[in-house]
């Protein structure tokens, strides 16, 4: 089946076809950070940092979005396209363009609580060694817990942490405290230099510190999503 091409895509779109992907009658790319790969009723959507992914990981994506593979090729499958860190191939928009949420009541507190924590973890799990970092809630998460955000064009040492407000407000503070170990994991990638993703190192040195190796992913049966964060 032919795809129809959006955007710039054409070349990515031809190569995913060529690698085994059938089924599409619609792609369109994106910059959306929450979802990377997504496929439902025949229309794909991809970021469009994959235009830069070689075949090893092009071909993780069609098998990720092959409905009858079995689940622990998909997984992993997913954790291979996962670990490629697209984002960074597509710039940032400008700060000025990005609305911010606006403070609520006991926000102070949630953002003193989130610093003394990273300090605690810090001191348990890194010897101390990873910078004090600011911290951001966000009312537009949905679907991810946090995220650690890095300076235009990647540059190091990282921005801040962004956690979700709803995740404050709604979880345990020891689901928190879980969330919050994870993104400090990708902390110490960036300030090591290396790639911020859920690869090899992320998953070795995630263990070592007890949160959670796994990339927690939510996939929708109906076709499959995967959603970064």
């Amino acid at each position: 089946m032919s795809l129809q091409l959006w955007d710039d895509g054409g070349t990515l779109l031809r190569r995913l076809e060529l690698l085994g992907l059938t089924g599409v009658r619609r792609a369109i790319l994106h910059e959306n950070r929450t979802v990377m790969v997504s496929l439902a009723r025949g229309i794909l959507r991809i970021h469009k940092g994959y235009v830069y992914a070689g075949d090893r990981t092009l071909r993780a994506v069609v098998t990720f979005l092959s409905p009858r593979v079995p689940r622990d090729r998909m997984r992993r499958a997913e954790r291979e396209l996962l670990a490629f860190p697209a984002e960074e191939f597509v710039p940032s928009r400008p700060a000025a363009q990005r609305s911010l949420d606006r403070a609520r009541s006991g926000d102070a507190e949630r953002l003193r609580s989130l610093a003394e924590c990273h300090h605690q973890l810090n001191q348990a799990h890194f010897g101390g060694r990873l910078a004090a970092i600011a911290f951001r809630l966000s009312g537009r998460m949905r679907i991810r817990l946090g995220e650690l955000v890095l300076h235009e064009r990647g540059r190091r040492p990282p921005r801040e942490i962004v956690l979700s407000r709803r995740h404050l407000e709604r979880d345990s503070w020891e689901e928190v405290r879980e969330t919050l170990l994870h993104e400090m994991v990708h902390q110490w990638q960036a300030e090591r230099g290396l790639s911020v993703d859920h690869g090899p190192a992320f998953r070795e040195k995630a263990r070592e510190v007890g949160a959670e190796p796994a990339a927690k992913r939510i996939v929708k049966m109906r076709r499959r999503a995967a959603r970064y964060g």
